[in-house]
């Protein structure tokens, strides 16, 4: 499945170069979600060039090349990001189908070598083409990527003094701030007047390894030597941020020798070089410009008779490997630097790049919406500014009336807001509208110009007079952990919000709206009674345990067999708040209630299929999570169903041990035909009126753990989202398994984000088109 970046997302991609980008580069630019991520995040990056894709290799070795030199990069800890253009857009991070495109000769259309003098003839007549060197060096600077690995560099060629043969490559390094790691120059070169030329340039050389001998692409050996050698990613990282910090403009060079093992083959491959380059000028094919070093290459492989294309990959992984290393360390420095004060250091959002918690890329602002947009999925409830403060480790225990050194990190958050975020990433644009109050202070003018970053709308944010813009205020101790907060979301209790509330449901005419439990009890009330009157499906996010059972006042208000909310997404915690509560306020006694009970006619053989279920392991890939056990042992299985007269769709999330989802469908939905089935954590029972569905869904694994305070809410925006596309998903086996799937990615997205919801989540959006439900 292939997944984009929109160019909308680099409109503040400055704050990891210097200074700002014009907007009309995002036009023509595109950054994978991945590497968006990852420059959002301060992780290391590497980028890629994409010319040994289409120019250096056969297909398809060079298709299973870039695959493997990105494996490498991500084996170090580092982010790739393989550079090339596609049909005119400049690709920052491409997808592996995209390099298929450039790799495979029989794919439609052909693809051309980009050099800098290429780059705007390419974008404008919409070609396709292997970035070089020089190429790549540009937009890895542009994008603040500050290592770049690759092969061998061009150069002077043999003659140069009189034919002024110069590779781009050498001049780009010069203006780019980049670390280039390559096995020196290409040997078909004059390798000593091109390091002549670097030195004319000011570019500094050094040899990767234990003498400053320069390295010869194939061989370990030129015969020159250089003033500078490390064999250490640190001292090489430390030459990059020295020169970052005196705001030099140039890059480096890091020249690897091949690995020893080749060393030998070296010399013999050295020997067919010299008799490439001797044909070459025999036949002309060395004054043809940029024609010359892929003939060379090709010739000199055909001379070595293959051995040369093994010591050429060899060498080609080896600095990707060295790459990544260097980048890890630089990376390093770059967290040593931010931490290294005993100030505090206050980050809003994007808009400071001294943020101890860099926020996630911002969009290119788009026009507000107009009264006139409809939106399909409206999201109710608080949209707030958090702040974190983070004591530094040295720092002694807190102490009362005493300040410790750390750091305060500002960012946008909310359970609606991050709900609206998640739903939007993965929403046709301007499809996703946000109903929150804030008020006309600070806080509130940085909400709505974050949110219009993000390219969010902003025509919900309502303006309460005289009231203060929600803010949730945490501390936490050396160790991240929560110590204390304060929580002021008295904005959402307003009469103001809740008449404006109704009128932005009149006004938009959605097909669902999710209300979040910092909702007073009468707004959600109000928000239900009408939604039920028009016809609009109504999704509750508790929220937390205490304001869980805040939904039961607008389910008290509602008499019908039918149950008046569809969607409900509590954790395990709050499922047994609901149920208490809502037995303690005699909901039961309700004759609508026994009525829809009575219903369900649960059979003998519903109870014993729980049985089997909850001797089930939770999932079949690691059997010491246990078994479903607490379907019955806690009573989630019993309580849900319990609740389903007042929630169609009940949604438990119930953290590593999956997503239990349990429902009331019409006896004429596809689940007609479904029967339990215990190996899919499925049990099904029918009666006349309803059929009553419990399904299991085992967690998906989390790679990484950066934070856990969205997760819940990337799960509800992109399930919400979900089911704007398709209304019918909870409707049958196959869509309600792909609805939870997709949910549970983009919550596993922002557990390994270190934001409330990662930009990443925008991966899900293909996925959300093509769900389908059949009849």
């Amino acid at each position: 499945m292939l997944f984009r970046a929109t160019s909308r997302k680099l409109s503040k991609l400055s704050n990891f170069s210097r200074g700002y980008l014009d907007s009309s580069l995002t036009r023509v630019l595109d950054v994978h979600p991945e590497v968006l991520d990852a420059l959002a995040s301060k992780k290391p990056v590497v980028a890629l060039e994409t010319t040994l894709v289409t120019h250096g290799f056969p297909y398809p070795t060079n298709y299973d090349l870039s695959n493997s030199l990105e494996s490498i990069v991500r084996s170090t800890g580092a982010i790739p990001a393989t550079i090339g253009i596609i049909e005119g857009r400049i690709k920052i991070g491409l997808e592996m189908a995209e390099v298929e495109r450039l790799a495979n000769p029989e794919k439609p259309g052909s693809v051309v070598k980009i050099s800098r003098r290429d780059i705007a003839p390419a974008v404008a007549l919409g070609s396709s083409g292997g970035t070089t060197i020089s190429s790549t060096l540009i937009f890895a600077a542009l994008a603040g990527i500050k290592v770049f690995a690759t092969g061998g560099l061009g150069g002077v060629h043999r003659g140069g003094e009189l034919s002024m043969d110069i590779s781009a490559d050498l001049q780009e390094l010069a203006r780019c701030p980049v670390g280039l790691v390559s096995s020196g120059a290409k040997s078909i070169l004059d390798i000593g007047r091109t390091l002549e030329y670097l030195e004319t340039l000011g570019v500094p050389v050094i040899s990767y390894g234990p003498s400053k001998e320069f390295p010869a692409f194939f061989a370990p050996r030129s015969g020159f030597q250089v003033p500078w050698n490390t064999h250490s990613p640190n001292i090489a990282a430390n030459i990059l941020h020295t020169q970052s910090q005196l705001r030099m403009n140039n890059g480096a060079l890091f020249a690897v020798p091949i690995p020893g093992k080749f060393e030998a083959a070296g010399a013999e491959i050295q020997l067919a070089v010299d008799q490439a380059v001797a044909e070459s000028e025999a036949n002309g094919i060395s004054k043809r410009g940029k024609e010359a070093t892929p003939w060379l290459l090709k010739r000199v492989s055909e001379l070595s008779k293959g051995s040369s294309l093994a010591s050429n990959i060899a060498l080609l992984e080896n600095n990707v490997r060295i790459g990544g290393e260097i980048a890890v360390e630089y990376q390093k420095l770059i967290e040593e630097q931010s931490c290294s004060s005993d100030y505090v250091t206050v980050g809003f959002s994007a808009t400071s790049e001294q943020s101890s918690r860099p926020q996630p890329l911002a969009s290119k602002k788009e026009p507000l919406a107009t009264e006139n947009n409809n939106a399909s999925l409206l999201v109710f409830g608080a949209a707030a500014v958090d702040i974190s403060a983070n004591a530094f480790e040295m720092a002694p225990n807190f102490a009362s009336g005493s300040t410790v050194p750390g750091t305060i990190a500002v960012s946008l958050g909310g359970v609606a807001r991050n709900i609206a975020e998640a739903s939007h990433r993965v929403s046709p644009k301007g499809s996703v509208l946000l109903v929150a109050p804030i008020g006309n202070d600070a806080f509130g003018h940085l909400l709505t110009e974050e949110t219009a970053n993000i390219g969010m709308r902003t025509d919900g944010l309502l303006l309460q007079k005289n009231q203060r813009t929600a803010v949730c205020n945490m501390i936490m101790d050396s160790h991240g952990g929560l110590t204390t907060g304060i929580a002021d979301m008295a904005i959402l209790e307003t009469e103001q919000f809740q008449t404006e509330a109704i009128g932005m449901i009149k006004r938009v005419n959605p097909t669902l709206v999710i209300i979040d439990g910092n909702c007073s009890p009468e707004i959600i009330s109000t928000v239900v009674k009408l939604c039920t009157e028009q016809g609009i499906k109504v999704f509750f996010e508790p929220t937390s345990v205490v304001k869980s059972t805040r939904i039961l006042q607008a389910v008290e208000n509602v008499s019908s067999p039918a149950s008046p909310i569809d969607f409900i997404s509590p954790n395990l915690i709050e499922l047994r708040e609901i149920f208490e509560s809502a037995n303690e306020k005699s909901l039961s006694s309700k004759p609508d209630y026994w009525t829809a009970l009575d219903n369900f006619s649960l059979t003998s053989r519903y109870r014993m299929d729980l049985e089997h279920l909850s001797r089930v392991n939770v999932t079949d890939k690691d059997p010491s999570k246990g078994t479903l056990s607490f379907l019955l042992d806690q009573g989630a299985a019993q309580m849900a169903v319990r609740l389903l007269p007042f929630f169609r769709h009940i949604v438990i999330k119930c953290g590593d041990k999956g997503v239990l989802v349990a429902m009331r469908q019409s006896p004429t939905s596809q689940w007609r035909s479904e029967q339990s089935n215990i190996q899919r954590h499925q049990i099904i029972n029918h009666s006349d009126s309803d059929t009553v569905v419990l399904s299991h869904f085992s967690a998906l694994p989390v790679e990484s753990l950066a934070n856990v305070t969205g997760a819940g809410d990337s799960f509800v925006g992109a399930l919400a989202s979900c089911l704007v596309k398709q209304p019918n998903a909870f409707d049958s086996s196959e869509t309600l398994t792909q609805a939870i799937e997709i949910a549970q990615r983009a919550a596993v997205l922002t557990l390994g984000s270190p934001y409330s919801v990662s930009p990443q989540l925008s991966m899900l959006e293909e996925a959300i088109k093509h769900l389908q439900y059949s009849q």
